[in-house]
């Protein structure tokens, strides 16, 4: 991208966002991403009167999670950046900005949050035999903080609007 900023002067920016999550995810129950697939697995828990729900895992692993419209916040952001200002974060081999909230949590933390957040009544059993996947996902955010942006919604907030969201719409429950 550098190289053909440089070659036909313009002024493309690239930024790499960490695990998003938010109101339209892929809720499917085979296919989904952890936080779609336990927003999921909890309400139904939740709706069958289940005693627990399974988690694979130790809830060891840690990740980072951004809403979506923190995504979107932080590309407006970077877009409207004056080029001299955004060049004092990035570098000819380093061109792109990591977007994310800089905080990661644990597996476990996260079940715990949704477990509060869809009201499931019942127990969290991790299972152990499954894997947990790679221990840590973190992204270095301090470029993009170093140009003045910080992601704003929490993520029990965006737990809370993304379950809200799902409730709302029938046709996401394949």
């Amino acid at each position: 991208m550098k190289s053909y900023n440089r070659q036909y002067d313009t002024d493309f920016r690239s930024v790499m966002p960490t695990n998003l999550y938010g109101p339209h995810d892929n809720f499917h129950s085979q296919n989904s991403h952890v936080i779609p697939a336990l927003l999921r697995r909890f309400h139904e828990a939740k709706l069958n009167h289940e005693s627990q729900v399974e988690i694979w895992g130790s809830g060891n692993a840690r990740r980072e999670f951004l809403h979506v419209d923190d995504l979107a916040q932080a590309c407006l952001f970077v877009m409207q950046q004056d080029k001299a200002h955004y060049q004092t974060q990035t570098k000819s081999m380093l061109s792109h900005l990591n977007v994310g909230t800089g905080q990661e949590v644990s597996i476990r933390e996260l079940a715990e949050t949704i477990k509060a957040v869809t009201a499931f009544p019942g127990a969290l059993i991790f299972d152990s035999s499954k894997p947990d996947g790679t221990p840590r996902k973190l992204l270095d955010v301090s470029k993009l903080n170093g140009l003045g942006w910080q992601a704003k919604i929490s993520l029990e907030a965006g737990l809370r609007d993304t379950y809200q969201w799902f409730v709302a719409h029938d046709d996401v429950r394949l």
